[in-house]
Order: structure tokens, then sequence, then C-alpha cells
């Protein structure tokens, strides 16, 4: 009944884009059933010792004429010191032999280095670079880095290389898989598999976190994951690798392309790249790549995609991310502020 009914209460939590609970691939399967088992054995323990202690409180308590009466002592009792020793022995194997099974299983990523007949990577491998507050996604052998969006194939086992470039933080999907930490002095490994079914009922969108406390924003230190067919990545891949500077239509988007690049108040072409092609070393790459910037789902990662939403954390980004690298706050006008949003939403690899 216990288990019933926190099972009951626990399906409740969550969305499919974001929850644990409701796992959406190979890893964060097993790891589900990691947790199913031990919440079951640690409910199982439970129920056990609330019954032996109500039977004990019923049977042996204090009644009337047996005031002096002592009960029988078993202290010393080896048939009861076994049981007693046995016991957690045994459910501290069951639980440590799966454990230490997957730990293994999930830490193996020699698939990464893995090529084919022609010396082409069998597997996607995606770099993973956490920065305060945002994240970067590399693809070295597709040429293509972008920033808070990461998209990838479904059906298939994706490897990430995780590194930081100021302090811990941690890589998390939680439908996907674990968290995984990223750290300053050595690369941390591993892989993820998106299902596909899973991933229509999720609407092809779930959420990434970090789960390191890092600094006063970590909360708001959100990226978006495109969870996309094999066919529908090479077509997003090929727009990547032709993306140029976006063919601007508009004058007031004309205007807000030389405020990025010419304003005297900040430069912002000196941190962030529009295009997907950025060969500039990891250490230029101050700011998050902008490219496909006009199909983001999220504003900063985690603000509703809306002009005002850009216009806003354009002009005063510390108040929607304190102790973010950006700079505290701007002073640009109105229309300088319209016209910088206009040439930022207009960066589109597809329609």
């Amino acid at each position: 009944m216990f288990i019933f009914i926190s099972a009951l209460f626990l399906s409740g939590c969550g969305k499919p884009f974001l929850s644990t609970l409701q796992p959406a691939g190979e890893v964060a399967q097993r790891q589900y059933q990691l947790f199913l088992l031990s919440f079951s054995v640690m409910a199982i323990v439970l129920i056990v010792v609330i019954t032996i202690y109500v039977i004990v409180l019923i049977r042996f308590r204090r009644k009337k004429g047996d005031e002096n009466k002592i009960p029988k002592q078993v202290a010393g009792s080896h048939k009861l010191e076994m049981i007693w020793t046995a016991i957690p022995i045994l459910i501290i194997l069951g639980l440590s032999i799966p454990t230490v099974y997957l730990t293994f299983y999930f830490g193996d990523v020699k698939g990464m280095e893995r090529v084919d007949e022609q010396g082409n990577p069998e597997h996607l491998v995606v770099n993973v670079r956490a920065n305060l507050y945002w994240w970067e996604f590399e693809y070295p052998d597709l040429g293509i880095i972008t920033s808070q969006d990461l998209v990838v194939p479904t059906g298939e086992k994706i490897y990430f290389n995780l590194k930081a470039s100021d302090v811990k933080h941690s890589f998390w999907i939680p439908s996907i898989g674990g968290k995984m930490d990223t750290n300053t002095e050595n690369p941390n490994t591993f892989y993820l598999e998106f299902d596909p079914e899973k991933a229509d009922e999720a609407g092809n969108l779930f959420y990434g976190k970090c789960a390191e406390l890092c600094g006063s924003s970590h909360a708001y230190m959100d990226f978006k994951v495109k969870a996309i067919s094999r066919d529908e990545f090479d077509r997003w891949v090929r727009g990547m690798q032709a993306d140029e500077e976006p063919e601007l239509t508009t004058d007031l988007a004309m205007q807000g392309k030389q405020l990025f690049e010419e304003n005297d108040q900040f430069s912002c072409i000196s941190c962030h790249a529009t295009t997907a092609k950025d060969e500039r070393p990891e250490a230029a790459r101050l700011g998050p790549n902008l490219a496909d910037f006009g199909n983001r789902t999220r504003v900063a990662g985690y603000l509703e995609y809306t002009k005002d939403n850009i216009k806003n954390w354009i002009q005063n980004p510390e108040e929607y991310k304190p102790g973010n690298l950006m700079y505290e706050e701007a002073n640009f006008t109105d229309e300088e502020l319209e016209a910088l949003a206009e040439y930022l939403m207009s960066l589109k690899v597809q329609e």
C-alpha cells in the first residue's frame, strides 16, 4: 500500500520534457529502474521495521498484574545476531551489484572514438562548455558551434565531452539521464540516447539544467535540447554549415546590425558570433554564439522568447541574471533597442 500510494503521488510529478520520473532514453530508463529497485527495498525495510515495532509494542507492553515480570532476555543470542547482521549485508549486496554494473556500463565511452571504413566518426560527439551563466555546444566533426540550444538526433548514442571555463557546473537533462560535472581542470565524458517516441511525446524539446550551485544565477542557467529525427538533424547540420551572414530585409534590422558591430557603448561582436562557423579560439568566445537566434525558444536560456524580453535583456542583463559577465546595465535608446532586437530575431538558419 505504501509503495502504491508513493508511486501514485510521484507519477504526478514533473513534465515529460523535464521529469526524471518520465525517462525518455536508455540511460534515464535504466537509472529509473535502479531508483525503483532502491525505493522498493527501502519501502520493504520500512514496512518490516514498522510492523515489528507495532507487534512488539502491543504484545509485550506492560500489563496489569505483570509489573514485576521480566521478559525473556535475548542478549548474546548468536542466532539473532546472525540474522540482523546478514540481512543488511544481503540488502547492500542486492543494491550494490546493479549499481556497480550500471556505473561501468554507462562509463563505457569507447564508441566516441570509433570510425567507419572511410574514417568517418560512427557517432556524434558534442563538446559542452559551461560558463557563467550560459552553455556552448561545439560539434567538432561538423564544424558547428551553437549556444543555449543543443540539437541532437534521436535513436542513437550521443557522446559528450564536458568542461567548464570558469567554475564547476553540472550538465543535466533530467528526462534523458543523470547529471555529470563540468570541471575547469579535466574533461568528463559520457553518453546519452534520446528515444524517438518519447521525444515526440515531449514535443521534440527537452529542458536542461545546471545541477551544481555555481553562483547567484545558478537557477537560471538553463538550456534547451531539440531532439529530432536523423533526417531533420542532417538538414539542420547542412543549414548551419552553410550559414553565412543573414540576409537582412528591413532597414531596422540593418540598423541593428550596424549597432551590433560598431556600437560605441558596447562592442557586441567582440564577444558574440552570429554564424555557426566560428573559428575563433575558445578563449576568445566570451559570449554565447547567436547563430539561429531567431529560432530560439527562450531568451537568456529561460525567459519567454519575445521582442520585449530581448530588449529588456540587452538593456539590463544584471536584473535577469545577477552575476553574469555581460555588463550590468546599458543605456540604449528605445529606437536602438528596437533595431538590435529586430536584427537578432532575423538570425535564422531555417524558417
